[in-house]
């Protein structure tokens, strides 16, 4: 393939924009905690490396700073807990009714009669169909090479730039080759 950073894995770099923080405070760390917990002090607790009662403690508001080890963990346990839920929350949304954003920056052919336009390197952000997203986030799922999503990212990008919808450039179809980046936004 041509220059630039073809086959590097660039994709899910962004998350969603309206998607809440974690949790910041003691109380709320160990609360969101608790429920991923099943609810149970006696496992976060064992989690935290503290007791149950310093637990309970914190959940009650009685407790408000922890200690540096206790401060730890529970940035870290609450890291681990809420990225995978964030961003499941966005994978679900944008596959099913939202969509995503694509950046692509790659040499893009045409191949359509009557085409007027010869293919040459382009920059190009485009929103793309739920459909096309499940197709891309399953392939993701299954291992698939950054290259491997390159037929699907074409056919989305061909649908929702090149011929709008289906509104215009009928039997329009875009290839791209010496991709120099592709990143998704949700």
């Amino acid at each position: 393939m041509g220059s630039g950073r073809t086959g590097q894995r660039r994709c899910w770099s962004r998350s969603v924009g309206s998607a809440r923080p974690a949790p910041k405070s003691a109380k709320a760390q160990v609360k969101f905690l608790l429920t991923r917990a099943k609810g149970s002090t006696k496992a976060l607790a064992e989690r935290l490396g503290v007791s149950r009662r310093t637990v309970e403690r914190y959940r009650a508001g009685t407790l408000t700073t922890p200690q540096k080890h206790l401060k730890a963990a529970l940035v870290e346990e609450t890291a681990s807990e809420w990225q995978p839920q964030v961003r499941a929350q966005a994978r679900e949304q944008a596959s099913s009714s939202g969509g995503m954003m694509v950046h692509v920056v790659a040499y893009f052919g045409f191949t359509a009669t009557g085409s007027s336009d010869d293919g040459r390197i382009r920059h190009i952000t485009t929103a793309i169909s739920p459909t096309y997203v499940k197709q891309i986030l399953q392939l993701q799922e299954d291992g698939a090479t950054e290259e491997e999503l390159h037929p699907v990212v074409a056919e989305a990008v061909t649908e929702s730039y090149f011929t709008e919808w289906s509104t215009r450039a009928q039997g329009l179809r875009a290839d791209f080759t010496h991709v120099q980046s592709i990143d998704f936004e949700f």
